[in-house]
């Protein structure tokens, strides 16, 4: 598939609270509701009256990140933008937080703009997110990181990287082996990439970890099919049935998770959005 493919994310299109600061560049503000049972406001220390008296934390109502993305990208740096899995994962995370992510070490691969790590860090200990080091995808994910620090309870981190390469340096190596959670959103676009993908992966989960990977359907009309088919996903599942089945991988506990928790964030939660969970005991 070619790079020089433009693509866009439907996700600005939904969204309509942008603004431009160049000709390709805007920020947008990811406006999301809390759960009824989150207790505090992340990042605020307690406060006391004049009299001494402890202030009491009310539970946030409404909460907004602030995201500066790419309007449209070639196919190499789609991390530039923001897409629905990832806006599907922050859902599943906020609704979950208390119960799964509170005090874990959270590592996500691919992380983009970092809105999902963003709302990782809300509840976790340590949030480490890691993507390709082109186009300036680190460099804005550490913009956004720094934009709303506010919101974070968690240490943040940074790391480069590459499906396509394994041998990780120590500081990565270590960070994966400590984490408890990977979380993955839409990564899969590119068949060759999908593959790597899931080799990469397959090393992480070499040790007991969850690994949560929402992914959406992508329909095309094929005239090899002569029907709509959503071949990246196909390919994907197919790759990854395959890795799942080696004698190696044959403890990985595989479900699909049921989209039955509400929506904090605002986007189309569309019948072909997946989240997968996959459990390394």
């Amino acid at each position: 598939m070619s790079n020089k493919l433009e693509v866009q994310s439907e996700i600005f299109r939904e969204n309509t609270n942008s603004t431009s600061v160049s000709s390709n560049t805007f920020t947008t503000s990811f406006n999301f509701k809390y759960p009824p049972d989150f207790p505090y406001i992340s990042g605020k220390e307690a406060e006391v009256d004049e009299d001494g008296d402890l202030l009491v934390c009310r539970r946030p109502v409404q909460g907004v990140i602030k995201i500066e993305h790419s309007l449209s990208t070639p196919l190499a740096t789609v991390g530039l933008q923001v897409w629905r899995g990832a806006l599907l994962l922050a859902d599943f995370i906020l609704h979950h937080g208390m119960k799964t992510f509170l005090d874990k070490n959270v590592l996500e691969v691919g992380a983009g703009m970092g809105l999902t790590s963003i709302v990782a860090s809300i509840f976790a200990k340590r949030v480490v997110a890691t993507d390709v080091d082109i186009g300036g995808i680190l460099a804005l994910l550490k913009k956004n990181f720094d934009a709303n620090k506010a919101l974070a309870k968690s240490c943040i981190q940074i790391f480069p990287l590459n499906f396509y390469e394994r041998n990780w340096n120590f500081e990565l190596e270590k960070a994966i082996k400590e984490c408890n959670i990977i979380l993955a959103a839409d990564v899969i676009y590119d068949n060759d990439v999908t593959e790597e993908f899931v080799k990469s992966i397959e090393k992480m989960l070499s040790t007991p970890k969850i690994l949560y990977i929402c992914l959406e359907r992508r329909y095309v009309f094929t005239l090899d099919d002569l029907d709509t088919v959503a071949p990246c996903y196909e390919h994907f599942w197919k790759y990854f049935d395959q890795t799942r089945t080696k004698p190696s991988n044959k403890s990985w506990m595989v479900e699909q998770v049921p989209l039955d928790f509400p929506q904090y964030f605002q986007y189309d939660r569309n019948k072909h959005l997946i989240l997968w969970k996959i459990t390394k005991p």
